[in-house]
């Protein structure tokens, strides 16, 4: 094909250089009258003629070229030409020089002509031949000789590359497990949340291996077009028979694998004819053994239950958050090579990023170092990894927002209720308090859990919320009023105390029972229709036992500012000075200061009617 180009190519050019030669000579023939060239004649500046028909071609003595049109009769030109010893040739044929020029001209151009059309089949026969390889399956190949991913690449996550592991092993070596009568498994879906690992672990399954790995995203399953899903699935398949034992990874399953549904109106959907065939092919009539498929989605719950049942996804592994060892692990991967300063506490880092994912870290880690070159620094220094830590969660700062004095005053008291009140009920570290913008922000307190929690009891949640209320508190004891800078307080608030009443079962009104469920049909999405299984009377419960757990919460905080006003206005005072303050600095003012000790909520028993 690259040969039939060039040949194209190079006759278009030589037909371009041909005409541009023919056009040059041209433009070079002077057209003559007859009186002209009877009179250039008679003064003997004729070098030769040629006559051809009614066309006469000659040269002038100097060499240049002419024609002439001649009348129809040529008697008395015969005899004037050899009366001044003009040479003079006749030609039948009325093919002259000009029209020699021409013949080439027209000749070259056909043939550029009929390579163009040449070309031109060519590509209509290659383009039918990708209309026949659109039903291909777009699955790669894992290249061997590109830089390995291996398991030594992850940190943490030890419980799942043991299973990884074992199931190489099955293909490495299956004889081991056959003499026991032990079956390979057929399918390992991946699970968990956005950037917890799930496609590095399909890299290091790959560079682990030594067999064929194809890797494909579920949506190259899936077209406009009605059976070319199914039919990418079986070439697939095809290919893996051809090379097994071998690995497939589909990344993003629930792009292919979403429960089946009949579809609104009828009609039938290509989505559920593609995954059908993946059934099939994973488990079918046909036994597909020495290929294993690894599948990675963070949305377990909308898929079918015949992939998950055994026989297709066999194991399922859990790839969750790490915790603090887990999260150590990872920074210390991520910092390797790179020029790390000695004031850099991993282990620190490690505490205060409690619920970041691997990639999260990651993404502080180049943060951290994008700041470093930003400052011209030769290594990365703790408050580099600080900064990049607040950067990630709370957005770049904006130094250039214009604040009145009055709206920095709000703030500052803002986020001094928040400070206090949190080190008054000791719910987590605060290690920064500022009051200048960051992200969406116009100021914020950053206080880090200091280890991981998975579980939490009914006063943790209370101290929680009093945290959260206590900037709209400390806004109406010091102002009398309340500002928009609580929205997103309020709304947190609210959310967690439904979720007590309603999924916690901690209201002892309403008593241990999980109120309403997430349901409906998967095409509309689970987390947006709500079944509600209990009569309006219930939810007029929930709704009086919301509003009393939230008020309780916020009358609490204010009783907590305004037995420690002095305090709240040693921090407002501090911040309103120099915008931030650090743990440290609040520590030292709350020990030169009286701190009232912390109160308990008040609990309200099954006799409160409710109201407020």
């Amino acid at each position: 094909m690259k040969a039939f180009r060039w040949l194209f190519a190079i006759s278009l050019i030589a037909a371009f250089l041909v005409y541009f030669v023919v056009r040059e000579q041209m433009s070079k023939v002077r057209e003559l009258r007859y009186d002209e060239f009877v009179h250039a004649v008679t003064q003997q500046r004729i070098r030769e003629v040629e006559i051809s028909g009614q066309r006469a071609f000659g040269l002038f003595l100097d060499g240049t070229p002419f024609t002439v049109q001649l009348p129809d009769r040529l008697e008395n030109l015969e005899q004037l030409l050899l009366q001044h010893q003009v040479p003079v040739r006749f030609r039948s044929s009325p093919m002259g020089a000009i029209q020699w020029q021409q013949f080439i001209l027209s000749f070259l151009l056909m043939i550029g002509f009929i390579v163009f059309l040449l070309l031109i089949f060519r590509q209509l026969q290659a383009g039918n031949q990708q209309a026949f390889n659109f039903a291909r399956s777009r699955a790669r190949r894992y290249d061997q000789n590109q830089p390995r991913v291996t398991f030594e690449d992850v940190a943490d996550l030890e419980e799942a590359k043991e299973e990884l592991r074992e199931v190489i092993e099955f293909l490495k070596n299956p004889g081991r497990f056959q003499a026991l009568g032990a079956k390979v498994p057929k399918g390992v879906l991946l699970m968990g949340p956005p950037g917890s690992g799930k496609t590095l672990l399909a890299r290091a399954v790959a560079g682990e291996a030594g067999v064929p790995f194809f890797h494909v995203s579920g949506s190259e399953f899936v077209e406009m077009f009605v059976g070319v899903g199914a039919a990418r699935v079986r070439d697939l398949f095809d290919q893996a028979k051809a090379n097994r034992p071998c690995i497939i990874f589909v990344d993003e399953l629930d792009a292919v694998g979403r429960l089946r549904f009949a579809g609104i109106g009828g009609g039938h959907d290509e989505r559920e004819q593609t995954l059908n065939q993946l059934l099939v092919e994973m488990d079918g009539i046909e036994q597909n053994s020495g290929i294993i498929v690894i599948a990675a989605t963070n949305r377990p719950d909308v898929l079918d239950p015949a992939l998950l049942r055994p026989g297709r996804f066999d194991r399922r592994i859990v790839i969750d958050h790490p915790d603090a060892k887990g999260r150590e692990a990872i920074l210390r991967v991520h910092l390797k090579g790179k020029p790390i300063s000695d004031d850099v506490d991993i282990e620190k880092l490690a505490k205060q990023t409690a619920g970041f994912s691997g990639a999260d870290l990651a993404n502080m880690v180049n943060e951290a170092a994008i700041l470093a070159a930003r400052r011209n620094k030769t290594k990365i220094e703790m408050s580099d990894f600080l900064e990049a830590l607040e950067k990630v969660i709370a957005g770049p700062e904006r130094k250039s927002r214009l604040i009145t004095d009055k709206e920095k005053k709000v703030l500052a008291y803002h986020e001094s209720g928040h400070a206090l009140v949190s080190k008054l009920l000791k719910v987590r570290e605060v290690t920064k308090v500022t009051i200048i913008p960051r992200g969406l922000a116009l100021g914020y307190t950053l206080n880090l859990p200091q280890e991981d929690r998975h579980l939490m009891s009914k006063k943790e949640l209370l101290d929680e919320m009093t945290v959260m209320l206590a900037g709209r508190a400390a806004e109406e004891l010091v102002f009398g009023e309340v500002t928009t800078g609580s929205q997103n307080d309020l709304e947190r608030v609210t959310e967690l105390a439904r979720r007590m009443v309603c999924e916690f079962g901690m209201s002892e009104r309403l008593g241990p029972v999980t109120l309403g469920r997430k349901a409906g049909p998967i095409f509309l999405g689970r987390d947006i229709v709500e079944d509600r299984n209990y009569s309006e009377a219930v939810a007029s419960e929930i709704d009086r036992e919301v509003r009393r757990i939230v008020e309780e919460c916020y009358q609490r905080a204010k009783s907590l500012l305004q037995e420690n006003r002095h305090v709240l206005d040693a921090i407002a005072n501090r911040l309103l000075e120099q915008e931030t303050m650090d743990g440290e600095e609040l520590d030292e003012l709350l020990e030169s200061m009286k701190v009232t000790v912390a109160q308990e909520i008040p609990q309200r028993g099954g006799e409160d009617d409710g109201s407020n």
